[in-house]
């Protein structure tokens, strides 16, 4: 992981197993402190940039990620290992 940084950037850059990647969106949306995920094969290229609006019920949230959970599945079949980058809500406040 990487620390926090200025202006929205990245706060956490995380490893994980392809298998794992739908699980771990999954609390990442629930903990509702996420501003933006960027979903990256080991290399660095980016596979998925997705935006995330703070302050709406997690339910609703869940309901309207549904279409990119699924898209996140397809991919977490197809790719062994990603890097997901977390920039959290008030990562710019210093």
């Amino acid at each position: 992981m990487i620390g926090k940084q200025k202006s929205g950037r990245i706060a956490e850059r995380v490893a994980i197993a392809g298998a794992e990647l739908v699980d771990y969106v999954k609390s990442l949306i629930a903990r509702g402190n996420v501003r933006r995920l960027i979903i990256r094969k080991p290399r660095g290229e980016v596979l998925l940039e997705v935006p995330l609006a703070a302050g709406i019920a997690v339910s609703g949230v869940l309901t309207l990620m549904a279409p990119v959970l699924a898209a996140l599945g397809a991919m977490a079949a197809l790719v062994a290992k990603v890097q997901v980058d977390i920039v959290r809500t008030g990562d710019d406040e210093d």
